[in-house]
This record gives C-alpha cells, sequence and structure tokens, in this order.
C-alpha cells in the first residue's frame, strides 16, 4: 500500500495510491485520522481500515498526476539521520569508517513535498543533494533488537538530505547546516513493507540537471534500517511518524573536482527503485 499526503481544496488530506488516482481516505471516512502519524499511531486497525477503503469502487478519488503531494509525514515528531553510511561516500569525503552509528536531527520545519522548491539561502552558496532512503516509525518503541526491528517500520519514502555544507562544517552535530526551510524533500508517498519487500537491495539514482551524480544500492549501507532501529531506541522512544533517513551515497557535488553546488534554476531528481521519484526544483530564498 501507498499512502500518500495531499492537498485539496487548502486543507490536508490523507490517501491510497490506486493505479493513476489517489482514494481520498479523508473523504471516503472521516472518522480515520487526519494526519499520517495519527494514522500510524491508531495502529493496525487504522491501516487494515485504509487498504479496505482502498478497495472500495465507490471510494471518492481524485487524479494522482493532478493532485499536490505533499511529503507522507509533513511535520514528524522527530527527523534524524545518519552520516557517512556508505562505504565509498566514507571514501570520496576523506573520512574514517564509522564504528557506530554517527545520527543527528533535522529539524522538522525543513521538510517539504516531493515536488516543492528547495531553497539557496541568503547566506550560503554551498548548499548541496544527499538522495536517501528513509523510514517511517508505526509504532511507540523503545529496546528494539534488530531482529525484530521491521515490526515497528510503517514504511518507506525517499528523503533529500539537502547540506548547507559550510554550516555543517563549522558544528560537529552538523544540525545548523542539515535544517534551513525546505531542505528536507520526502516522498512522494510511504510504502508499506508488504509492498516493498527487502529495503536493502533497493537502486538509489540522482539526477541533477539531467546529469545521473548517485547510483547505488542499498545492500552498501554499513549500518541497514535495523541496526538503526536498534541503535536509536537504546537510548530513547522512537514513536509514530518518526522519520529516519539512512545516509546518502557517493556521489555528492562537494567531492567533484570542483565541487558543484545547487545553483537557482537547477532540478534534483531523486528515484528509489519500488518507490518512486521525487524532482525538486532549485531557487533563491527570498524575504
Amino acid at each position: 500500500m501507498k499512502l500518500v499526503s495531499f492537498r485539496s481544496e487548502g486543507a490536508l488530506h490523507l490517501g491510497v495510491v490506486d493505479g493513476g488516482e489517489i482514494v481520498d481516505l479523508s473523504q471516503a471516512h472521516p472518522s480515520l485520522p487526519p494526519d499520517m502519524a495519527s494514522l500510524l499511531e491508531a495502529g493496525t486497525d487504522a491501516l487494515e481500515m485504509a487498504r479496505r477503503l482502498a478497495t472500495r469502487k465507490d471510494a471518492p478519488r481524485v487524479s494522482l498526476q493532478a493532485a499536490s503531494l505533499a511529503a507522507p509525514v509533513p511535520r514528524p515528531p522527530k527527523f534524524l539521520a545518519i552520516g557517512l553510511n556508505y562505504g565509498a561516500h566514507v571514501e570520496e569525503s576523506g573520512a574514517t569508517r564509522p564504528e557506530v552509528p554517527l545520527f543527528f536531527n533535522k529539524q522538522s520545519t525543513c521538510v517539504v513535498g516531493p515536488h516543492d522548491p528547495v531553497q539557496v539561502p541568503q547566506v550560503s552558496s554551498m548548499v548541496d543533494y544527499e538522495g536517501e532512503l528513509a523510514f517511517v516509525i508505526g509504532r511507540r518503541c523503545r529496546h528494539v533488537p534488530a531482529a525484530r526491528a521491521s515490526e515497528v517500520i510503517a514504511g518507506y519514502t525517499i528523503v533529500d538530505d539537502v547540506s548547507v555544507r559550510d554550516w555543517q562544517y563549522r558544528s560537529p552535530t552538523m544540525t545548523m547546516g542539515k535544517s534551513f526551510d525546505t531542505h528536507g524533500p520526502m516522498g512522494p508517498w510511504l510504502v508499506t513493507p508488504d509492498e516493498l519487500g527487502d529495503p536493502h537491495g533497493l537502486r538509489l539514482r540522482t539526477w541533477v540537471n539531467g546529469e545521473i551524480r548517485q547510483d547505488a544500492r542499498t545492500d552498501d549501507l554499513i549500518f541497514d534500517c535495523f541496526a538503526m532501529v536498534e541503535h536509536l531506541t537504546t537510548a530513547f522512544t522512537l514513536e509514530p511518524g518518526d522519520v529516519v533517513s539512512t545516509g546518502t551515497p557517493a556521489g555528492v557535488g562537494m567531492a567533484m573536482s570542483p565541487p558543484h553546488y545547487l545553483r537557482a534554476g537547477d532540478s534534483v531528481r531523486i528515484e528509489i527503485e519500488g518507490i518512486g521519484v521525487i524532482d525538486n526544483p532549485v531557487v533563491n530564498e527570498t524575504g
């Protein structure tokens, strides 16, 4: 099942993608929770209702092509990401292969939809792309062993971990350089594990202006999705709607010679096998 957040008549709706259409859950069953995090928190009964509604021929539908898609989780309770999690990216960064996962926070206000603009901020011209697989937590959980981590993952999506490199390197936490407004494009939807299958064998590709920059497979992750859940829940509780982005492969702009940072007028397209595509234009910040 592909769960989607989209805008309709000035409001945010939940839906299920069915071919070239979206079944509008918000219209089909108004008693369902109104946002993705709340839907996940409502548990398996709510998800099964969504699944059943998606099969009804009389359910209200909108054209997928005409829909204005939002990020699947527009304001995640937590937005976590990991650095240096592909071997080739470690090499191009000139870093040491990490012995433990290197997590940082992205502020949830950086999240935008799969086709929304990404801004080059007024304070920097060193804006970089990072195509990434992300997973979304579906159950409140703590102390989850890797062998059971799949039980707490609601689904998978695509994230561009946009990075302002000079601001990133000024602070060991990296949060400032990872959290500028619009620097968390996400989508196009949330693909449930039963539909996606194994998340650790997917092809991930990133293009800038039609030129391929990243081409890798998720089986190259140093710490896989399940190991990340185990590590994070050792310290703190994960909650429904939390987003965890799993790191980027080699091919980022900063590693090119000379570096190729994003400029207004560029476009960044990220595709992950079995999930879909996000495609974001780059603009200058205004105001």
